[in-house]
């Protein structure tokens, strides 16, 4: 495709951000289940390649005081955002796409309750939300919307009225 020869296809998590003793430190994720590869959908890589603008913009703007890091997101200058910052910008995104009282991780449990409402496999939901039991998945996530109901219903009723040979 024009424009999206460098488009990032996947995401890697391999690392945990979080404050600890009043600095920010990187740290393995809570399982091995959560250190995974993830391929993108074309509406993020295209998002990515926009941010990746931005930030370069940033980068070049801040000049010396630019601090190189592998974080796909930072500040102005370069260092990795406070986790705290990221609810504040959180707030008034989720505001303006008429989401108020989602929490920014409910996002992640939004993906996987649509993947699963759209009939992808366990499995697979299971290893994309990098839980380590599918337990985990379908206890946690895994609630059946009135669509999936109807048509379960729906099969029943069929079978139940069909005539018999």
């Amino acid at each position: 495709m024009v424009g999206h020869r460098h488009r990032p296809e996947t995401l890697t998590v391999r690392h945990t951000l979080l404050r600890v003793g009043g600095e920010l430190r990187l740290f393995p994720p809570k399982t091995e289940d959560s250190e995974r590869t993830l391929p993108l959908l074309g509406l993020v890589t295209d998002a990515l390649a926009e941010h990746r603008k931005l930030h370069n913009a940033e980068r070049a703007a801040a000049g010396e005081r630019w601090v190189t890091t592998d974080h796909v997101f930072t500040t102005t200058i370069g260092t990795p955002i406070e986790p705290d910052s990221l609810r504040r910008f959180w707030m008034p995104l989720r505001c303006a796409a008429g989401l108020d009282g989602v929490v920014f991780h409910g996002l992640c449990h939004t993906c996987v309750t649509l993947l699963l409402d759209l009939g992808v496999p366990p499995h697979i939901v299971r290893d994309i939300a990098g839980h380590s039991a599918i337990e985990v998945t379908m206890t946690i996530y895994a609630h059946a919307s009135m669509g999936e109901k109807r048509r379960a219903l729906g099969k029943l009723d069929s079978h139940l009225t069909e005539p018999r040979p």
